[in-house]
């Protein structure tokens, strides 16, 4: 856009500020910028339209698999932390209560099943230890997954693996014994160890050195079977079906990636369901 002095000759302007003279024009369109539409460029200055044009014109990243590499904050990953320590402040305020509305045992599951999953939102009351390593390994491992899976997958990996924790349980419980079949769980272990199977996954697909995952996931299998009152039932159960879904996830066709993963996620949890009544009608 111009302008004309008094005398005739014209004057550069800023199309996105008409009132502002602009000698500089842009290397790309060629024409005048601002000092507050200019930008840098290799060569010269772009104006801030051409920036956005070139930006848009630029394809994302994408994993192997797909999936659009996403950076910036992980949201996911921040939400299920905040909802774990909110949850633990309303164990502790409330006395108990919250803990008894939502812990999982095999017995109160049958009836209240949404119980399952909501146990993997406690931790031990009297152990504060229980509820930071479960978060530092969350927000460890958490956010690579969630930039490599997706928001989506992340989400459905990380709650089904809570899920299958509780059901680990369920399989391994024995009805004939009241401790074993009344007696509560609570904890992300499930779900935090469904990360560990996911992200060995993930490694390996992507040729990167996995030895420092498969030694914390050997690692706390032993202490979950010689440290007492750890349900190593609920780690192995998490482990299993976040390996399982991470499997399908990546290797999955590009073409199809996305379709096979609904159907992965809805089997998995199809799987769950039959494997908690199977066990009931048994019991």
């Amino acid at each position: 856009m111009t302008d004309q002095y008094q005398g005739g000759s014209p004057t550069p302007v800023c199309p996105r500020h008409p009132q502002r003279v602009s000698y500089v024009r842009c290397q790309r369109c060629g024409r005048p910028t601002c000092p507050d539409c200019q930008r840098p460029a290799p060569v010269g200055i772009q104006c801030v339209d051409c920036v956005a044009e070139a930006q848009r014109a630029i394809r994302p990243p994408r994993t192997p698999w797909g999936t659009q590499v996403r950076h910036g904050r992980p949201v996911v990953t921040i939400t299920l932390i905040v909802i774990c320590v909110v949850s633990y402040v309303l164990q502790l305020a409330t006395g108990g209560a919250w803990t008894d509305q939502w812990i999982f045992s095999p017995a109160i599951g049958r009836i209240e099943p949404w119980r399952f999953l909501t146990a993997g939102f406690l931790h031990s009351e009297g152990m504060i230890l229980h509820l930071l390593f479960n978060m530092y390994a969350l927000w460890i491992v958490g956010p690579f997954l969630e930039q490599m899976l997706d928001r989506w997958r992340y989400t459905a990996l990380y709650l089904l693996s809570a899920i299958a924790g509780s059901v680990g349980v369920l399989l391994v419980a024995n009805p004939a014994s009241p401790i074993s079949w009344n007696g509560g769980v609570v904890g992300a272990s499930g779900a935090v160890f469904g990360l560990f199977g996911a992200i060995l996954v993930v490694l390996r697909r992507l040729g990167r050195d996995a030895r420092q995952i498969v030694f914390v996931i050997v690692l706390n299998v032993v202490i979950g079977f010689t440290v007492p009152g750890i349900a190593w039932q609920a780690h192995f159960g998490g482990l299993v079906v976040g390996a399982v879904l991470a499997l399908i996830y990546v290797h999955a066709p590009v073409d199809r990636q996305h379709i096979i993963a609904i159907v992965a996620t809805a089997g998995v949890s199809v799987a769950l369901v039959v494997l908690a009544l199977l066990k009931y009608a048994s019991a």
